[in-house]
């Protein structure tokens, strides 16, 4: 699959902006999968929309890596993060374009938090892989992309692509605006 361009930097401000909120609560979506002490990985995150709520709902004793290819959008994230007083919870990496670089996290992930970030990737089976490898037995994966910039038969593809993985789809939360689904490793 051929990836879209991928977001630039500079509109990481607007992402992390709390207007979006018209759109979307991080809260709501994250809080029926993420709990305190868990291991969530983020891939993409920009700028922290989502990180942070992430990094609160994990708790002190939980733990966030956060996994983008573009260094301003990781420095946004650290300015974020630090001003929450949430920084300690999350480990911030710069991934090459064809991997997320997270060998380290073989079997340790409860969760991962794909949002609107797939449809930019070069090889969504990559990325699939690379998610299966990292999640403990029984593990979550929450893919959502975007309405506007992913199409059904898109999405479609992403989902069977996480299936080739090993990823099996137990259910479909609804995300404004989003086409979501929520697999797991079995």
């Amino acid at each position: 699959m051929t990836g879209h361009r991928v977001c630039p930097w500079w509109l990481g401000y607007w992402l992390a902006s709390p207007l979006r909120r018209v759109y979307y609560r991080p809260s709501t979506i994250l809080s029926p999968y993420v709990h305190t002490g868990m291991t969530v990985l983020e891939p993409g995150p920009g700028m922290g929309f989502f990180t942070v709520e992430l990094a609160r709902l994990v708790g002190a004793s939980g733990r966030v890596v956060a996994v983008d290819i573009q260094s301003k959008m990781l420095d946004g994230l650290r300015r974020r993060l630090s001003k929450a007083g949430l920084a300690d919870r999350v480990d911030m990496r710069l991934a090459k374009p064809g991997s997320m670089g997270v060998n380290d996290l073989s079997g340790v992930v409860d969760f991962v938090f794909a949002f609107a970030v797939v449809h930019e990737l070069p090889s969504a089976d990559s990325f699939f892989l690379e998610v299966h490898k990292v999640l403990k037995p029984g593990g979550q994966l929450l893919l959502c992309e975007p309405t506007g910039h992913v199409s059904n038969e898109l999405f479609e593809a992403e989902r069977a692509a996480a299936a080739r993985a090993g990823l099996l789809p137990v259910q479909g939360p609804v995300i404004r605006r989003s086409r979501a689904t929520l697999f797991k490793k079995v």
